[in-house]
């Protein structure tokens, strides 16, 4: 192969990349390890700040590599590999009740940890990305099977949808693991949505789910509903949560401690900041939950923004994606991935700005820990693979065509 022809192989294998994915990911990347970098140097628990940084940079190189073997992957290998990953997921799910961490479990309430010494996995994590595709496989041999939907079939559909996800609320509920059932939840949403199902169900169902949440929460506020809610499975830091989120300055000395702070240095970021590495308000495990807490401190109004803007770009770009590839699977993919970021991010800085009660859900990108970084890098290998695969598809097909 001679120089112009290993310039132009060089030049039609980077036209496979998406760099606009790669752009957004990348800074919240820098900035997730910046943020650890100054929660960690402000830490008193004397965990070594280069440990800390060195760790979440190692779990970024394996989060690297994990994008770039999903990448190879086309279509129909994804489509062949949906079942065994979402059956790999429920086995993780239920060894994990069995093999929890027991450490972990005192500490939090919840039995969703695998630790072998000094490192810890949540299975739930990488279920994500597994459910997604397997839900995405499943709408779409339905909709190839239906050629007219009427409202029965969509209701058969959703029937469907929910026997494929009802043992993974199950599971997680068997492991306390509240906050990540509403994430599955909020990925089954927008699946139903994006499906094709009728607007005379859709309407229906949303007027429900806010009765739904409305009566919970008349429950959850009640001494009686509280009593009714406990029969079912909730734990009383749940209930706890939700008093700390309606009545943040009620308890700051105790349960409500860690909000409060959050809700203090967020506020005295003001506009621009305090500044990098400037942590005047301490606040509890802010380097996996409460990180955002570190971003409005640091760079206040501004930069929290700015944080956002970084999300939006990165959720346009893999709109951007599905619409190019014109893949019914790759759209359900695509839609899971999307509802996976969003929520994760509306339901972290909510929390932190005490809009939402606190539920353990980590900031996309930026939080530190690896389960959650893993589960994340897996949903954007697998947007990548979509445009790798479709410029090689369409190349072929230029080639062919001439």
């Amino acid at each position: 192969m001679n120089n112009k022809e290993s310039r132009l192989a060089r030049k039609d294998e980077n036209s496979k990349i998406d760099y606009g994915i790669i752009f957004p990911v990348l800074m919240l990347a820098i900035i997730g390890l910046g943020s650890i970098y100054v929660a960690a140097t402000h830490d008193t628990s004397g965990t070594s700040v280069l440990r800390q940084v060195l760790s979440q940079v190692i779990w970024y190189a394996l989060g690297i590599a994990i994008v770039v073997v999903i990448m190879q992957f086309d279509s129909k290998q994804l489509w062949k590999l949906a079942p065994v990953a979402y059956g790999l997921g429920i086995f993780l799910l239920i060894a994990v009740l069995f093999l929890y961490s027991r450490t972990y479990a005192a500490n939090t309430g919840a039995k969703s940890w695998f630790a072998f010494g000094s490192f810890t996995f949540q299975p739930s994590e990488v279920m994500k990305p597994a459910y997604i595709l397997m839900m995405a496989r499943v709408i779409t041999v339905y909709n190839e099977k239906i050629k007219e939907r009427t409202v029965r079939t969509d209701w058969r559909l959703i029937g469907i949808m929910i026997l494929w996800t009802l043992p993974i609320p199950i599971l997680l509920l068997l492991q306390h693991d509240f906050g990540t059932m509403l994430v599955f939840i909020a990925i089954f949403c927008g699946l139903v949505v994006v499906s094709g199902v009728s607007w005379r169900i859709l309407i229906p169902s949303f007027v429900g789910l806010v009765i739904l949440v409305s009566t919970t929460l008349m429950l959850v506020v009640s001494n009686w509903g509280r009593a009714l809610l406990s029969k079912v499975g909730f734990e009383s830091y749940q209930f706890a949560r939700v008093d700390n989120w309606l009545h943040p300055a009620a308890d700051t000395s105790n349960s409500g401690y860690q909000l409060w702070q959050s809700m203090k240095a967020i506020g005295s970021g003001q506009l621009f900041g305090k500044g990098f590495d400037v942590s005047n308000v301490k606040v509890p495990v802010r380097e996996s939950d409460m990180i955002f807490s570190v971003i409005g401190e640091n760079f206040g109004f501004i930069g929290g923004a700015l944080l956002i803007g970084l999300y939006f770009l990165l959720i346009y770009k893999i709109i951007q994606v599905t619409f190019d590839t014109k893949n019914e699977f790759y759209a359900y993919i695509a839609t899971g991935v999307i509802m996976m970021i969003l929520f994760h991010v509306f339901e972290n800085i909510g929390m932190n700005i005490g809009l939402l009660p606190l539920t353990g859900i980590p900031l996309p990108f930026v939080s530190a820990g690896g389960s959650a970084l893993i589960g994340n890098m897996i949903g954007i290998g697998l947007i990548m693979s979509m445009r790798y695969h479709y410029v090689s598809y369409n190349a072929l097909e230029d080639k062919r065509t001439f």
